[in-house]
């Protein structure tokens, strides 16, 4: 079979036939009466037309996925794969007609046990067979976690492992032959379970599309919990008031903007950015915090933009880089109310319904991280089995990201380096890190930030502006991205008119303004 090299959605590749009266769809009708995968319950499979609206009236309202359309025919199979006597796993498999011999699985994001559906749409769309799991439990909270280590072992792992096996089996069945190339794609808790795969199953994917990973997973959720304890509630001594962000923003920018060579409300490295909130602090005897900090509040600021450090004053996690206080990071994470991430701790960690999280120590921190319930941290440097089979790892991550600094991807980036004694250089040859300027998390904000990593994310299917088809062309013909490159719109609008575009730089890189020339054209750019 011969492969498509790039694919623009609907576009034949290999199949039936586009007419949904023929064998396509009777194959997918009679696809459950065929399938034996213990243990897999297959519920249904099902012929989806081009155009067609799914509903999903059962899912949990906190999923916020109540329907999905679908633009290419399809083979839709449900299953339910029972991983324990009180754990099981639910999956899809959307098969398309019109298959690229490719094999795709997708991922999850926060807590959450929902079934990304836009991205199966995305990749499906691509000529991808296509898998997705509700990791082991529905809902975006942690309340399965309680009392029960295989539901959490799912979510740790297993879940995507098993979607991965089973949907495999599943593909081949209907197709009459295996996948030729397999691929992941996945953000936040979905880059994470991309690097689980490298490190713990790294037969599974021939290249691995991981975006704002939530590694260190322990001592992220550790960071993310401690902001409230940090500011305390509105109105206490430590609370800065959200209003005052958009002026610590601008006071950001004034001392840190120009640090790439140009004023343009983006930060090409915030890590460059040491910044130093004493200027914002009130005169003296003056009262009115709208425009100006207190000294306890200014150390409240200096605190979320200093390293997390643990009980001997050791990293727990880095600082929130400068720049995500304009997307969204103050209503995230300073406003006062504990994150979504206190479920870990509440339901994982302490089986403590009643846990409040107001009260999170540095202790907790180490409770949590010695606990490292089946490796969740993810944490592993070693990448050599991945890299001996050949796979391809393109890492990124927004500099604007409110939800998991951008600072902690060059570090694990360094741990690879060091764990296998290779240079940049050597690294270059499978795994590969971009820093997307302006981009928020996984995706939005007011940089480049289309970059192909979503269904809401695309500007074109070109592999050098498309971070699948980048890998896609890297697996499969060898060529690596140097950069990608990113679109920004008009009002962040696709159907506006283009901004600018940028292209984004390869760790260990940086991208310089070279003080010449537009700079809404990349060419006005240098990776130096």
């Amino acid at each position: 079979m011969k492969l498509a090299p790039y694919l623009a959605p609907g576009a034949l590749v290999l199949g039936v036939s586009a007419n949904p009266n023929t064998t396509f769809q009777r194959k997918c009708a009679s696809l459950a009466g065929l399938l034996d995968i213990p243990p897999a319950e297959v519920l249904s499979s099902q012929f989806i037309a081009s155009g067609t609206t799914l509903q999903f009236p059962g899912s949990d309202p906190s999923c916020s996925r109540p329907s999905q359309e679908v633009s290419v025919n399809l083979c839709r199979v449900t299953l339910s794969v029972t991983t324990s006597n009180r754990s099981s796993v639910s999956m899809e498999a959307w098969l398309p007609e019109n298959w690229s011999g490719r094999f795709l699985s997708t991922g999850n994001g926060g807590l959450g046990g929902c079934i990304q559906y836009e991205d199966m749409q995305y990749s499906a769309s691509l000529g991808f067979s296509t898998v997705g799991t509700n990791n082991g439990h529905n809902g975006m909270g942690g309340e399965s976690f309680l009392n029960n280590p295989d539901v959490i072992e799912d979510f740790a792992y297993r879940a995507l492992h098993t979607g991965v096996r089973v949907d495999k089996q599943i593909s081949e069945t209907f197709y009459g032959e295996p996948h030729t190339k397999s691929y992941y794609l996945g953000c936040s808790t979905g880059g994470r379970q991309g690097f689980k795969e490298a490190q713990a199953f790294p037969g599974d994917f021939d290249g691995i599309v991981a975006g704002a990973p939530a590694f260190s997973f322990n001592n992220l959720t550790s960071w993310s919990c401690h902001f409230l304890p940090l500011t305390g509630l509105p109105g206490s001594d430590t609370f800065v008031p959200l209003n005052m962000w958009t002026v610590i923003h601008e006071d950001i920018l004034k001392q840190c903007d120009e640090l790439d060579g140009l004023s343009d409300g983006i930060l090409e490295s915030p890590d460059l950015c040491k910044y130093n909130p004493d200027g914002l602090i009130c005169a003296p005897g003056r009262a009115n915090t709208t425009d100006c900090l207190t000294l306890t509040q200014a150390r409240t600021v200096r605190s979320i933009f200093s390293p997390l450090l643990g009980v001997d004053g050791s990293l727990v996690y880095p600082r929130m880089q400068p720049g995500s206080e304009n997307v969204g990071a103050p209503q995230t994470y300073y406003n006062g109310q504990p994150f979504g991430a206190a479920d870990w701790f509440r339901y994982a960690i302490f089986n403590d319904t009643t846990w409040d999280p107001a009260t999170l120590t540095t202790q907790d921190y180490v409770t949590s991280s010695n606990l490292n319930l089946f490796n969740i941290e993810t944490w592993n440097g070693d990448l050599s089995p991945f890299q001996a089979r050949g796979g391809k790892l393109l890492h990124y991550h927004g500099l604007m990201d409110q939800t998991i600094s951008s600072d902690n991807s060059p570090r694990y980036y360094e741990h690879v380096s060091q764990t296998m004694g290779l240079a940049p250089q050597e690294l270059d040859e499978f795994y590969r890190y971009f820093r997307i300027s302006g981009m928020a998390h996984c995706g939005g904000g007011p940089g480049a930030s289309f970059i192909g990593n979503g269904p809401r994310s695309v500007a074109s299917y070109d592999p050098n502006e498309n971070v699948l088809m980048a890998m896609v062309r890297w697996v499969e013909e060898g060529i690596a991205p140097d950069t990608i490159t990113g679109t920004a719109y008009v009002n962040g609008t696709p159907s506006a008119d283009v901004a600018f575009k940028r292209k984004h730089c390869r760790w260990p890189y940086r991208n310089v303004y070279q003080k010449s020339g537009d700079p809404n054209d990349a060419a006005s750019w240098k990776c130096v």
